[in-house]
């Protein structure tokens, strides 16, 4: 089957969060959502998202700046052409520009909605079938309070909307943070599973201090502790401590994922359709991690809607043993969508309708888009 583009529109959505939202490298009070919408033949319509953190706090792509490369170089090169898959579509792509996994992301996102909403199946199954029809959701406790954080993870604990927390530390004095951190972890209970992610805060010297403590107070999981770019001391750390790393900014993509590995990495990778280039794509680095035997963890940007459910097509197929962190819509005010997604008993039920299985609300899209 050939889907043929014929036009392909951006937009800018800002969408408030329903607290601040703390991190290493920035305090987030509002999320930015670049969304796209894939006008193809036939008259079928495909969404996409593209969302990063703090504009360009987190890595090389700003949301104006993944707008402007859909706009100016990425829609010129895509529409009237047709594709007979996605990777025809991604490797039209990458031969011309280079990097902007985010953008590229967004429009793979979108094209498989379309080629899903052709076929009259969900995203998954053209993603190699769905394993599952729901995953496991962490939440984040990051409102930079130890107080606050420990009655917020007790209030969704008896909800039961969550089982699982992850903290975010790192960008306060290491006795400040591990205090904080193993305070959340003591009030939860050791059952209830809590991780940490540094975002890349601490050198190697501050990571062989932390961890072991961070260990011994129950704390079993430790994300990103030390920079992307030292994949030497990454790869040593995690043979080193009886904590597993997860690897994130670290494995952008199967050839990061195939180095890592191949160093004798002992962690697990954290998956995110957006550093990877789409939902396609980062099964492939998940390829990598299967064969290697490195366990899979289903990461977020703290997208939208458009952008998690993607995302819960891809973890569908696959085994995600350590878990997935796929909340980013609760942090969010509102959602530019109809039907939210079901949050219940620690998990988040995937869409089974054609294509993403969600709806625009063009009333709310127009509501919260920038005006430029």
């Amino acid at each position: 089957m050939s889907l043929t583009i014929n036009a392909i529109e951006c937009w800018l959505v800002d969408i408030p969060t329903i607290r601040p939202h703390k991190l290493s490298m920035v305090t987030m009070g509002c999320q930015t959502l670049t969304l796209v919408k894939m006008s193809c033949s036939g008259g079928v319509v495909g969404w996409g998202e593209a969302t990063t953190i703090g504009g360009l706090s987190y890595g090389p792509e700003s949301p104006e700046a993944i707008k402007s490369a859909i706009d100016h170089y990425l829609a010129p090169l895509l529409c009237h052409q047709p594709f007979t898959g996605v990777e025809a579509l991604s490797r039209k792509m990458n031969s011309v520009v280079k990097g902007n996994t985010f953008a590229k992301s967004a429009l793979e996102t979108a094209f498989l909605d379309a080629q899903g909403k052709t076929l009259n199946v969900p995203v998954s199954e053209l993603l190699g079938g769905r394993l599952t029809d729901e995953l496991p959701v962490l939440w984040t406790l990051a409102s930079g309070s130890t107080e606050k954080d420990i009655d917020e993870g007790h209030r969704l604990i008896a909800e039961g909307r969550h089982r699982a927390f992850k903290l975010k530390i790192g960008a306060n004095a290491l006795q400040t943070d591990l205090k904080h951190a193993l305070a959340i972890k003591a009030a939860l209970g050791e059952n209830i599973p809590v991780h940490v992610d540094v975002n890349q805060a601490w050198d190697m010297t501050t990571a062989l201090l932390a961890i072991p403590q961070l260990f011994k107070g129950g704390i079993t999981m430790i994300e990103q502790p030390i920079p992307l770019h030292d994949q030497r001391n990454l790869i040593a750390l995690s043979q080193r401590v009886e904590a597993t790393l997860l690897a994130d900014e670290a494995v952008p993509d199967y050839h990061c994922g195939f180095s890592l590995a191949s160093g004798g990495f002992t962690g697990a990778f954290a998956l995110k359709i957006a550093k990877a280039g789409g939902p396609a794509q980062v099964i492939k680095l998940a390829r990598v991690a299967q064969a290697a035997g490195i366990s899979l963890y289903g990461g977020t940007m703290l997208e939208g809607t458009l952008g998690t459910v993607s995302s819960l097509h891809a973890w569908s197929t696959l085994e995600m043993k350590s878990g997935t962190e796929m909340f980013g819509p609760l942090l969010l005010k509102d959602d530019i969508v109809v039907q939210s997604l079901e949050y219940r008993n620690g998990h988040v039920v995937i869409p089974s309708g054609p294509g993403l299985g969600v709806e625009i609300d063009t009333d709310k899209l127009k509501h919260y888009s920038r005006n430029e």
